[in-house]
């Protein structure tokens, strides 16, 4: 088995980014779901030489109190805003089992910066027209599955997988 090439660094880590082209990964996870699209899009890009912004946090705590005067909650949110402002594309994904009212809020930070989202929205998400017509006014490519992100990704940090 070979080695990765790519970089995952998952929230709160301090590490460097190593790799001259990164992506943040914004958007929503269904409990429900059976695969994490996170994880599928990572491993899909192992090959590559990118540093991929993971904000999930397998110690994230439900209980957490979602207030800025709550360090561990501060602390994530912060990590977010700075990964996205350092990734050269943020990738938002809305899942069709979730609300995603983050996930929108995202969008709507990235969406006048050219060329930086690029938005998964399957059919089935509940405010999907609403994204549509974000991604048509702001020139932001939208796809409907994995598959097609990971070819306009490559396009987008022109690199090609070997």
């Amino acid at each position: 088995m070979t080695k990765p090439t790519n970089q995952v660094i998952y929230a709160p880590s301090s590490e460097a980014a190593r790799d001259v082209k990164s992506i943040f990964l914004a958007g929503s996870i269904s409990k429900d779901d059976s695969h994490n699209w996170r994880d599928l899009l990572s491993t899909s890009l192992s090959d590559l030489p990118v540093t991929i912004y993971n904000p999930h946090r397998p110690d994230w705590d439900s209980s957490w109190v979602e207030d800025i005067s709550f360090a561990p909650f501060r602390e994530q949110v912060e990590w977010e805003l700075e990964k996205q402002e350092l990734a050269d594309v943020i990738v938002v994904y809305f899942h069709p089992a979730t609300q995603a009212p983050i996930s929108l809020l995202e969008l709507g930070l990235c969406a006048r910066v050219p060329g930086k989202a690029i938005v998964v929205c399957p059919r089935g998400y509940w405010k999907r027209g609403n994204v549509q017509v974000v991604c048509k006014r702001f020139g932001i490519q939208m796809v409907e599955n994995n598959d097609e992100l990971k070819k306009l990704l490559l396009e987008k940090l022109c690199l090609s997988s070997p």
